[in-house]
């Protein structure tokens, strides 16, 4: 069963583009990822989703229900957090979370402290007096304390520090075996690669790739920069999977998709002073599908 159902969804803001013809369907109990650079159309999407902007044209259902008609049954059942969260700066942390619990008509009194625990959320605290860190936190907490079976997540980890980042990701996880459907929107990839099944990719306000995560993995690119003790001919590194050749002084750098034992060959040819190895940024993965779109 779907449970996120998008067809030809397209938001136009006057002359400015929003999304076009979007796409795509999300299965229940999979963790889907949603990815493009920033200014991509990932919002935008999300906001029509969640009938809190409307649609230009096409339409969407959530657990079968279209979204707009049902908004208010569908988000009972939702869980939303914005990529930025704003609160009523006088409230403690406790009274937004109690406040929010009331819509949902059922006892979540033991969930909010569970979770506040987990994410190391102090509860009694003012919100003007706390970090973006944190209320990011509350937004977490907010998202999740009413068990919904659907997790939007839009930008998530912004704020989070790494040993944060990594609780939510356990937090995620957990919500996942117990059934829920999460939908997420990034640009960082290796979140999306640590959790997500699937993933569609958003270029400009289009989707211009569906494709498995096993997938995604396979065509993966690793970046190079290489710093040489002596003069470098530029084509050492002309072979087939290296692309994004760029020599600046005695330091070249590229991408390269293929075995790696090919490209590690070559680079024990050269007097190097120095090799960094890293996960190349998702603009720089998707560049092949960006300049085969184009």
């Amino acid at each position: 069963m779907n449970v996120i159902e998008i067809n030809n969804l397209t938001k136009t803001y006057g002359k400015s583009r929003g999304i076009i013809d979007v796409s795509f369907n999300v299965e229940e109990g999979e963790v889907f990822g949603f990815i493009g650079p920033n200014g991509a159309g990932k919002s935008t999407t999300i906001r029509t989703l969640l009938s809190l902007i409307y649609p230009t044209a096409g339409s969407a259902k959530i657990f079968g229900a279209d979204c707009i008609k049902n908004a208010p049954e569908i988000a009972k059942e939702v869980g939303y957090l914005p990529s930025e969260v704003f609160y009523y700066d006088k409230m403690k942390v406790i009274d937004v979370l109690k406040y929010s619990a009331s819509f949902y008509k059922k006892d979540c009194s033991k969930r909010i402290e569970d979770l506040a625990e987990i994410m190391d959320l102090d509860l009694k605290k003012r919100v003007d007096d706390l970090s973006f860190g944190n209320k990011k936190k509350v937004g977490i907490v907010q998202a999740l304390l009413h068990e919904p079976r659907l997790i939007i997540l839009d930008e998530p980890t912004s704020g989070l520090d790494p040993l944060m980042q990594q609780k939510f990701f356990d937090l995620l996880e957990e919500e996942n075996k117990k059934g829920a459907t999460i939908f997420m929107s990034s640009h960082v990839l290796s979140e999306v690669q640590r959790m997500c099944t699937r993933v569609a990719i958003i270029k400009e306000g289009r989707i211009i790739k569906l494709e498995t995560m096993s997938n995604l993995t396979e065509n993966n690119y690793k970046k190079f920069k290489l710093e040489i003790n002596s003069g470098i001919d530029k084509n050492h590194f002309q072979i087939n999977g290296v692309s994004n050749l760029e020599l600046k002084g005695n330091i070249i750098s590229f991408l390269y998709k293929g075995n790696v034992n090919t490209i590690l060959k070559r680079i024990t040819e050269i007097d190097l002073k120095n090799v960094w190895i890293e996960e190349p940024s998702l603009e720089e993965i998707f560049m092949h599908y960006y300049e085969k779109e184009a």
